[in-house]
């Protein structure tokens, strides 16, 4: 029975491996270790705005094939934050082709990470991040209580009356034991996990291949364990807290209220646990790395194509081959070179050229944090990423959409200059408000932008900043065709500008009145005059 119950287990984990995880986020969990770390450091910490712009809670729930929290707030954090300084990528493929090849290996470590599963793990982070609860002033009061109650109870054989003391004691310290409670509670999800961590860390420090992430980890795990005796009353307390009807849990809280041991112990490990905060995160950080490198080697099993990005310092240059969105069913792979110049694309609604600039956008920054690119092949630099693609109005601020625009693009340009080589990913700009300052201004922030070694990516449904980017930026377009009542796509990425526009006819078919569909054209007829004798002019 215990053979068959392991076989099932084993074909389970074995299932998992290469699959999207059906499960439940808790962003604000999932995000803790992030939010509270110190990114001072990094090349560059992705934005909450930028995040949106690129769907990136749906893109960590995709790519994240984590087993452990511990190893999900790891792998949140890396894919939030580019590396000054590059990782050892060398031994990241080895360990990843090892975990891809090697299943005994695999399994061996999935079955350890998944001791840390459970939601409760996610506050292993606080015990290094957030300040621990403050030693009271009264707490020698503490001291002295339990000690009270242990020598009246030695005594009471000797001096029955000792007892009237004793129940008097005792009342205080249940007075004590209950308020302490609330803080006995903080701690007992934290602190129980941290025993099961570094026993996670010890197992997989067993691996030779593992042990060359970081060999200062045993010393960690060793200063650790030199509280465990303390801390494993917390595991005990977790395990049996709210039942009642146990017996020993009753016992067991008699004689912690009679002698104060809660309070005693807890802060106890409190005081000790502080002085460990780096040890703590150093076997944090391992547990959690082991368990990424297994989430980028499930991810990458689970593609029909992925590749491994060439990253240069040198220039902006970006270029793929076959570059796809992982989060589009299907999609349709293109090809594209940006060298010299930047892009601007053209294309009416729904035709791909904003989910396009998401693409280039999401395979960058994976290729940066997690060296796994959507694509045949890719070169890309090491870039900032900053964007403005999905902008709204900031009702509750009385910003307006385009005040709102006005700021982001703001950021921007005062990025732009920033010594380093920056990637500004934009669709639409300007469009809060009317079309010759929309021209006008977005002509001078697109030439401003597309200096000093950046590259920018810009959509826009107006013809006429072709005209007048034209020496500064690559033409690209996507189109579409409309066929009796419908509009197809292909969302192929083509050279040039947009030649053929839809947007009346696409009234047309749609049963509009023809009135409106004439008076529309003649418009339309009248404008493209005007533009092209201004052009002409020009």
């Amino acid at each position: 029975m215990i053979f068959k119950s392991k076989k099932i287990e084993t074909e389970r984990l074995k299932a998992l491996f290469g699959k999207v995880k059906d499960d439940y986020y808790d962003f604000e969990k999932v995000e803790a270790y992030f939010r509270n770390k110190d990114n001072s450091k990094a090349f560059q910490v992705i934005s909450d705005k930028t995040c949106n712009d690129m769907d990136f809670d749906e893109l960590f729930m995709y790519l994240d094939r984590t087993n452990s929290k511990v190893g999900q707030q790891y792998l949140y954090s890396k894919l939030r934050t580019i590396p000054s300084k590059s990782e050892d990528v060398e031994l990241s493929e080895e360990i990843i082709k090892e975990l891809s090849g090697n299943l005994n290996f695999r399994l061996k470590v999935q079955r350890l990470l998944e001791k840390l599963k459970m939601n409760d793990a996610y506050y292993i982070t606080s015990l290094f991040q957030e300040e621990h609860l403050k030693t009271p002033k009264w707490f020698p009061l503490i001291k002295l209580l339990s000690l009270a109650s242990f020598t009246s109870l030695l005594l009471i054989p000797f001096f029955p009356g000792t007892m009237l003391v004793l129940i008097g004691i005792f009342i205080i310290n249940m007075g004590i034991h209950y308020w302490n409670k609330k803080n006995l509670f903080k701690y007992s999800n934290s602190i129980p996990q941290l025993l099961r961590l570094n026993k996670v860390a010890g197992e997989l420090y067993k691996n030779k291949l593992l042990q060359k992430i970081d060999n200062s980890v045993p010393e960690s795990i060793t200063v650790i364990n030199q509280i465990k005796n303390r801390m494993s009353f917390f595991q005990l307390e977790a395990m049996f807290l709210g039942d009642l009807e146990i017996v020993f849990w009753t016992i067991l809280e008699l004689l912690k209220t009679l002698f104060l041991l809660d309070p005693l112990l807890l802060f106890g490990v409190l005081k000790r646990l502080n002085t460990k905060r780096e040890e703590i995160e150093n076997v944090f950080s391992f547990v959690g790395q082991v368990d990424s490198l297994f989430s980028i080697a499930s991810l990458r099993d689970g593609q029909d194509s992925y590749c491994v990005p060439k990253i240069n310092t040198e220039n902006s240059n970006i270029s793929s081959s076959e570059i796809y969105h992982p989060l589009i069913y299907k999609c349709t792979k293109n090809s594209i070179n940006i060298s010299d110049k930047s892009i601007l694309l053209t294309g009416s609604n729904m035709s791909g050229k904003t989910s396009f600039i998401r693409t280039i956008g999401v395979n960058v920054l994976t290729g940066l944090t997690i060296n796994t690119c959507f694509a045949n092949s890719i070169s890309i630099p090491k870039t900032k990423i900053f964007s403005a693609i999905r902008i709204n109005d900031d009702l509750m601020n009385d910003k307006s959409y385009y005040f709102e625009e006005v700021l982001t693009i703001k950021e921007m340009l005062k990025e732009s200059n920033n010594d380093k080589m920056n990637l500004f990913l934009l669709d639409e700009i300007f469009k809060g408000t009317n079309t010759v300052e929309r021209i006008s201004a977005g002509k001078a922030v697109l030439s401003e932008l597309s200096g000093n070694n950046n590259t920018v990516l810009v959509s826009t449904h107006d013809i006429e900043l072709t005209d007048l980017l034209f020496d500064e930026y690559e033409l690209y377009h996507f189109s579409g065709i409309v066929e009796d009542k419908t509009v197809n796509f292909d969302y192929r990425l083509k050279a040039g500008k947009l030649k053929n526009r839809n947007a009346i006819r696409i009234l047309q078919i749609n049963d509009y009145p023809e009135s409106v569909i004439n008076e529309a054209l003649e418009i339309s007829e009248k404008l493209d005059k005007i533009t092209m004798t201004d052009t002409v002019y020009t």
